[in-house]
């Protein structure tokens, strides 16, 4: 193992993560030059098009007799359960900061996470190459954050290729090799297999295939294994490392990073977090520590649009439940939607990533509904409820009183920031509490705030109010009473399921404007004219119209009496009338419009 170092990389997005990786397969020779690419890590399309990566990525390369294993990680907040994943596999983790922007939101918290796990951090300046690069600022700020020398802070540029040979000189000296904890050996066995499942995926022909670190023992092919967690039992039907494709070898040994094809067809066997062990010794076998429980932000229901596609829908959600290990879903039944799932996610661009990849890799048509939190009603009869959507809600005459979930909020950013912080939060319901000063330039800011009012725009907002650099943790704490209402939104005199939404009767109206504006906005014309309502029981609140698509009937008409033209615009508008009045005037409802209303 002394000739092993597994780290990998972490920073803010967009501060050029996938780029460095790019160059550290050159120059260690990992993909040939004819097969390079731009962001070759970058799996999948949609990380491609989006210029961000989604997934992590490991990858094996080999420089100066050492075999350095380095995993990608994304930058977006959206997606650090995959960052906090890799951390746990690897020893060391080079910290990038854009020379351009210094030290963002991400840097910080990523680094936290690293640091928690007792991470080596190698500090990077990346992208010194651009006439924008401010290095001297951005190095005093990495010195203050990490309390390092300044000649521990490596120059690079991971477009030019500057720098990296350094960065992976240092990868080498600094990174400590793998060790291995020291479970009670069995007689002619050596140490007891123990892997940690730090991702996984699905294979059509193979079933489910983990991405494994081998933290003690070793594993190869045709070895009887168990997850210590789910008991499920398999043999291994192939070992291998990442090239960054797929590369089988003779077996993997303790410290090392690679793939087990597990042969499970059973997706729900195998778990991110879980413990690879012998069959044998599975009594004896310690589980490894695992990753702590995923705090989901946003929830939505998910159906299909066509109700025989539901057997494919739960495929596709327990497949990429498989891949995205911070996937929450539970299975719904809705009157109007028919049967689905009630997903959680970690925000809005998790979310409409989940979505794009049912549609791209699943060709699903999906209905999402607009997320929300669990209400706790009491009914005047004594009887209690849990609403999860607001197709549940009971008839108000009916309800004496709606209880919403709260949770207590820690908000941590630099202190010049925290007038519009307090604002913000002040606007969104928060109870102020206290003010607790990390440092002299960093505070915690505690709140309890409903937890409906960070659910979706919060984020955003509060990354606004502060240029990036804050970033949030919430724990839930109880119910409390609230005065909230059903808003449905009507579209040509229908009642739109998917778009009704629980909201706070003082902000009703406001809501229910931005609803209709943005539908006006976003949906086609068609041949007569729609109506766009939001309503609460029987009251419109708030209304909007689109105009019917103009068709020139009169077109092929060439002279004659002025009373054939107005008898075929008579004969338009009688149709019009009629198409709108007999149901065929219905109008499909985009699958993105909600985000639209979300980001409103």
């Amino acid at each position: 193992m002394t000739n092993l170092r597994n780290y990998c990389i972490i920073a803010h997005i967009d501060h050029g993560k996938s780029t460095l990786a790019d160059r550290m397969l050159e120059i260690t020779g990992t993909i040939e030059k004819r097969k390079m690419r731009e962001q070759v890590l970058d799996q999948m399309d949609l990380e491609r098009e989006r210029g961000i990566t989604i997934k992590l990525q490991p990858v094996r390369m080999e420089y100066q007799n050492y075999i350095l294993n380095l995993i990608d990680t994304p930058g977006h907040v959206d997606f650090t359960y995959e960052v906090s994943r890799s951390l746990a596999a690897v020893e060391g983790a080079v910290l990038l900061v854009d020379a351009t922007q210094g030290i963002q939101a991400q840097t910080l918290a990523n680094l936290y996470l690293a640091l928690e796990q007792n991470l080596t951090i190698i500090p990077v300046i990346n992208k010194i190459d651009l006439p924008a690069a401010d290095i001297e600022k951005t190095k005093r700020e990495i010195i203050k954050l990490l309390g390092c020398k300044a000649e521990e802070i490596i120059q690079a540029s991971g477009k030019t290729g500057q720098g990296v040979a350094e960065i992976l000189q240092a990868v080498i000296e600094r990174v400590p090799p793998p060790t291995s904890p020291q479970p009670s050996p069995s007689p002619g066995e050596g140490e007891f297999l123990r892997a940690l499942i730090f991702d996984s995926t699905y294979d059509e022909y193979r079933g489910v295939v983990t991405y494994v670190r081998i933290f003690a023992g070793a594993v190869k092919k045709g070895d009887k294994i168990i997850l210590l967690a789910t008991r499920a039992r398999s043999e291994v039907l192939e070992v291998g490392v990442f090239k960054p494709q797929y590369l089988a070898t003779d077996g993997l040994k303790v410290g090392e990073i690679g793939y087990i094809v597990t042969g499970f067809k059973d997706v729900s066997e195998c778990g991110v977090g879980d413990t690879v062990a012998w069959q044998k010794y599975s009594n004896e076998t310690k589980p490894l520590k695992g990753y702590n429980e995923v705090k989901p932000m946003v929830f939505a229901g998910i159906f299909p649009r066509e109700g025989n596609e539901f057997e494919e829908l739960r495929e596709a959600v327990s497949k990429l439940k498989l891949n995205d290990a911070s996937l929450i879903y539970e299975p719904e039944h809705s009157e109007a939607l028919g049967v689905g799932f009630r997903c959680g996610f970690l925000g809005l661009l998790h979310l409409e990533i989940f979505q794009e990849r049912l549609k791209r890799e699943y060709n699903l048509n999906l209905i999402v509904t607009i997320p929300s939190v669990a209400y706790k009603v009491f009914k005047k009869n004594g009887d209690e409820l849990i609403i999860r959507s607001p197709q549940k809600l009971p008839d108000p005459s009916a309800t004496e009183k709606i209880e919403e979930p709260w949770v207590e909020m820690d908000i941590i950013a630099p202190k010049e920031y925290i007038g519009s912080i307090l604002n913000l939060a002040q606007e969104k319901r928060g109870l102020y509490r206290n003010t607790e000063y990390i440092d002299e330039t960093r505070v915690i800011l505690h709140y309890e705030i409903p937890l409906a009012a960070i659910l979706t725009d919060f984020y955003d907002k509060v990354k606004s109010a502060s240029s990036g650099y804050a970033s949030i943790n919430y724990e839930f704490i109880g119910y409390r009473k609230t005065d909230v209402v059903k808003m449905d939104i009507i579209v040509a005199e229908d009642a739109i399921e998917s778009l009704a939404m629980i909201v706070y009767r003082d902000e009703a109206f406001r809501r229910g404007k931005e609803a209709v504006v943005t539908l006006k906005e976003t949906l086609p014309k068609q041949m007569f004219v729609v109506k766009l309502q939001a309503a609460i029981g029987g009251k419109i609140i708030a209304a909007e119209r689109i105009s019917a698509m103009k068709k020139d009937v009169i077109a092929k008409l060439y002279g004659g009496d002025v009373s054939r033209k107005k008898k075929l615009l008579a004969k338009q508008k009688k149709g019009k009338k009629k198409m709108a009045a007999h149901g065929k005037g219905s109008v499909e409802i985009p699958s993105d419009i909600f985000v639209k209303l979300l980001k409103r």
